[in-house]
């Protein structure tokens, strides 16, 4: 009779481990639900666990207040961001003024009598005025493109048809500057979620970071996996300096016409639309892959 008493405490204790561990398993699979809908979503209502395990909902009550902290400093960061935005687009238009009176009295200047010395002090004066006028431009535009509405509208697009797209337009500054271009697309149908828009600016700004840094080729292959890899020749470029151009405003010294903003625009638009972007030297190749997340 003691035997059979132990098996069924033993039976019991067992039970009463599993209804245990069943109910944690239970909460932890709530708490982890809740806390991703919560970090996606933009609310003050804490998470909560339906388990009366004091430890669990000790967890609970910790994961929440990280949980307020990392919503107060993402809150933060996005007002941040957005003043820094807003600032260099009222700068830059600020600064369009005074450059263009400087070229109107430039021209005047060129009107008059100087001596040679004092014509070619004129000449750089005008160089470095456009080169200011450029840069405040292109600050100007990518202070815009990076908050435009308009890049934030997704529809369902094909990934190829939109290559093909970015490419013809840039095909006459290609054979401007005697670049071959090779293709090696897949015949898979592949299928993003991303604004048009943004995706042309993607590969426009990719292509035309040929036309500064390649020396005559660039090759465009889409995988399978909807990857899509741009690699040229770049004798210019070293790993240092290819690692490094999509920092804002970083710019090659043999790059023309650069303001370092180009492949940042490109990262942050590809970004926006949930896909990936990086670059770096393999061998005397200068390789730039972009991905985006594919729907059916």
């Amino acid at each position: 009779m003691g035997w059979l008493l132990g098996i069924v405490f033993l039976l019991t204790v067992l039970g009463a481990a599993g209804i245990k561990i069943w109910s944690l398993r239970k909460a932890a699979r709530e708490l982890r639900q809740d806390f991703a809908q919560k970090l996606a979503g933009d609310t003050n209502v804490g998470l909560s666990v339906s388990c009366g395990d004091r430890e669990m909902r000790k967890l609970a009550s910790e994961l929440d207040s990280q949980l307020k902290l990392l919503r107060k400093a993402q809150l933060r960061y996005e007002l941040g961001d957005q003043e820094i935005k807003t600032a260099v687009t009222n700068i830059s238009h600020d600064l369009r003024t005074p450059l263009t009176a400087i070229s109107g009295y430039l021209q005047l200047l060129r009107n008059e009598e100087v001596s040679a010395q004092a014509r070619e002090y004129l000449d750089i004066i005008e160089n470095r005025t456009e080169a200011m006028k450029y840069l405040t431009g292109e600050l100007f535009r990518y202070s815009v493109v990076v908050s435009a509405e308009r890049y934030q509208q997704k529809e369902k697009l094909m990934l190829k048809e939109v290559l093909e797209e970015s490419l013809a337009g840039m095909y006459g500054a290609l054979t401007q500057r005697r670049i071959q271009v090779e293709t090696e697309f897949t015949e898979k149908r592949i299928y993003v979620e991303a604004s048009r828009g943004a995706l042309l600016r993607v590969f426009e700004n990719i292509i035309n970071n040929a036309l500064k840094y390649s020396d005559g080729d660039l090759e465009i292959r889409m995988e399978e996996n909807g990857e899509v890899i741009f690699s040229n020749h770049a004798s210019a470029l070293d790993e240092v300096e290819a690692g490094k151009l999509f920092q804002r405003f970083y710019t090659v010294q043999s790059g023309q016409e650069s303001t370092g903003l180009g492949l940042s625009i490109a990262r942050a638009l590809a970004e926006q639309a949930g896909g990936r972007i990086s670059a770096e030297k393999k061998g005397e190749r200068f390789v730039i892959t972009v991905s985006f997340p594919a729907v059916c």
